[in-house]
This record gives C-alpha cells, structure tokens and sequence, in this order.
C-alpha cells in the first residue's frame, strides 16, 4: 500500500490512463517494438513491456524467453551477447530487439510505462540492477511489477522510491495458492497488483483493493473484458481496441 501521499499522487498518475500491452501492435506491427511504443503514445495510451537481460548483462526489451516465435533468431535470450541480440530483427519488420534504454529514451516521459521483469527463478539481484541503472535518471512515471516476487523484494530493498507491482494469475491453481499469493505480497511489497483478467473477480484481488491497493488486469481484449475490469479493477491492460 503506498506509504504516502506523495506515492498516492506518483501512483495515481501512473495508472491514469489505459495500457497497450506490449505496445498498440497488430499483423505488421509486432508485440514491444518500437514502431507499437510509438502507436500506443500516439493513442494516449500508456505501455506495458517486457524485458529480459542478455548473458552479458545488457536489458532487452522482449517476452519469450526463446526467440524463435517473435524473431528472425533462435534459442533462449538468456543465452546470447548483446552484440548478438542488438542483430537480430523482429518477425514481419526491419527492425531489431531494443534495449530497455532506448525505449525509455524514445518515451521520454510522453507516457506513464509499467516494466515486467522477466525472471524465472529466485536470482534476480543482476537482472534487477540491469534495470534499475537503465532507470537512473528517467523522469516519466514508470513502475516495475514481476510475477517473481524476489523481484519486488529486490527492489523495495535497493531502490524504494520507485513504485513496483506484483503480477498474479490464478489459472490452474488449487487452494494452496491462496497462501502462495499471499506470501508473495509479503515478499514483493507492491504498490499495486496486476491480476489476469480471467480470475476477476477474485477474493484476494478485492481484499487487497478494500485496503487501498490498486488492481490492474490483463489482458483486456474484448466489450466483456473491458466490463469486468470496469467493476473489478482500477485500470486495464489491453490489446485490439474496442473504442
């Protein structure tokens, strides 16, 4: 929960507006590149992205963690150089994979912009100060958010400032979950959660937001979709307008 009014105020400004997931794309457009970061401001919306660090370090801006789907390459980004990655283009496009700087470089505070770290298991401490050195000194609203909650944790520890969520779903997950989901608020401490639409409405959604703490959800595709949110959550991350 935000701690105070100033982090009401940071936070309501980051979720004012709608987010394109993975940037407005569409056949000929792909999923978080350039060109669909540029759509989405160009709309008014805000951006969700994805990001992933190369074997070396570097933050690349991408959701599979194989290349093959999204790509002209092949094999898991975990495994290659940036020199390698930097080379690479995008499906149905000349361009290549970017880097998180150059896209917050492009934004440039145009509109607010939510981070999905992308890291699978508990050793996060790299990649998360990959990402916090490509936000030093970026003056948009921006927030991280994770399914990994040692990625909140990492960064409630070494950079408090900056607003963080936890992303949840609770597809094909019996009652235990329920503890599972709240041991993870524990361990991220968000400001907000982003919750898959499917599972809305959500007794612990709806507990955490009679506490104060926003729900966005994802990911809004249809009239229905949009609906749900609009009783269940705060904001929607989506894709195919409707409007």
């Amino acid at each position: 929960m935000p701690s105070s009014p100033s982090r009401q105020a940071e936070l309501a400004r980051l979720i004012a507006r709608p987010f394109a997931h993975r940037g407005l794309h569409r056949p000929g457009l792909p999923e978080n590149s350039r060109a669909a970061f540029e759509a989405a401001v160009a709309a008014g919306a805000g951006i969700e992205l994805d990001v992933q660090a190369s074997v070396d370090g570097e933050v690349f801006v991408i959701h599979d963690y194989e290349l093959d789907r999204l790509t002209e390459g092949h094999g898991a980004v975990r495994t290659l150089g940036a020199a390698e990655l930097k080379r690479i283009r995008l499906k149905e496009s000349d361009e290549t994979i970017p880097t998180l700087p150059e896209i917050l470089a492009l934004v440039a505070g145009r509109t607010p912009v939510l981070i999905e770290v992308k890291s699978p298991d508990r050793r996060v401490a790299a990649m998360s100060r990959a990402v916090h050195r490509a936000l030093a000194g970026y003056q948009g609203a921006v927030a991280v958010m994770s399914f990994n909650p040692e990625v909140g944790r990492w960064f409630a520890r070494h950079a408090p400032q900056l607003l963080r969520g936890l992303v949840v779903t609770e597809a094909g997950k019996k009652w235990r979950s329920m503890v599972e989901r709240h041991f993870a608020l524990w361990r991220a401490r968000p400001d907000f959660l982003a919750y898959d639409i499917r599972d809305l409405p959500s007794h612990f959604a709806e507990a955490q937001r009679a506490r104060g703490m926003p729900v966005l959800t994802w990911t809004c595709r249809s009239l229905a979709d949009r609906a749900r949110a609009a009783e269940h959550a705060n904001q929607i991350i989506y894709e195919s307008p409707t409007r």
